[in-house]
């Protein structure tokens, strides 16, 4: 995929400031209804949220730092990485999800939360839409981030970007359907 990177990072922000208007108007629920779990095995709203919260505490930091320790220039052109490009269109939404287990460590299911979580999520949501300007002056095919599973796999900023954001759009859907 290539893409202009200024309308990437633009595109990114949008969504991401969607995501964002989303959990403020959830923040209108009661703490019962956001808790409420369609299943047993099945996430509620605030564990949906959790677990992209706990993704954000890996990402956010990771991506701010390496933004913070670079010397390049920004490209005008953003070319996903093979494998960059995989990870991020794996966690797009589709109409038929394709489930994926989770690391035991990001799974909230069955934790005692309240609107904290949210508050949390739309904090990490900000700081997403300040490091998505601040990327606008560097390149987003040399920046390398870590990925959350190994130290050893590096991810181009952009294609680490997509990852966060289409991950976050693929559990805001799933907590749009608990509504």
């Amino acid at each position: 995929m290539k893409i202009p990177s200024r309308k990437l990072l633009s595109d990114l922000k949008i969504k991401t400031e969607q995501n964002l208007k989303f959990a403020e108007i959830l923040l209108n629920k009661t703490d019962e209804r956001l808790n409420f779990r369609p299943s047993e095995e099945r996430w509620s709203i605030l564990e949906c949220f959790e677990h992209l919260n706990r993704y954000g505490n890996f990402y956010i930091p990771e991506i701010s730092k390496r933004i913070e320790n670079s010397d390049t220039k920004s490209t005008e052109i953003f070319s996903s990485g093979i494998l960059g490009n995989y990870f991020a269109n794996s966690m797009l939404p589709k109409e038929k999800l394709n489930k994926m287990k989770t690391f035991k460590s990001m799974n909230p299911i069955h934790s005692k939360l309240n609107k904290d979580v949210l508050n949390e999520f739309i904090a990490q949501q900000k700081q997403i839409i300040h490091l998505l300007n601040e990327a606008e002056n560097c390149n987003l095919n040399k920046v390398k981030t870590s990925i959350s599973i190994s130290n050893l796999i590096k991810l181009k900023l952009g294609d680490t970007f997509r990852f966060v954001i289409y991950h976050n759009l693929r559990h805001i859907e799933q907590a749009k359907r608990n509504l």
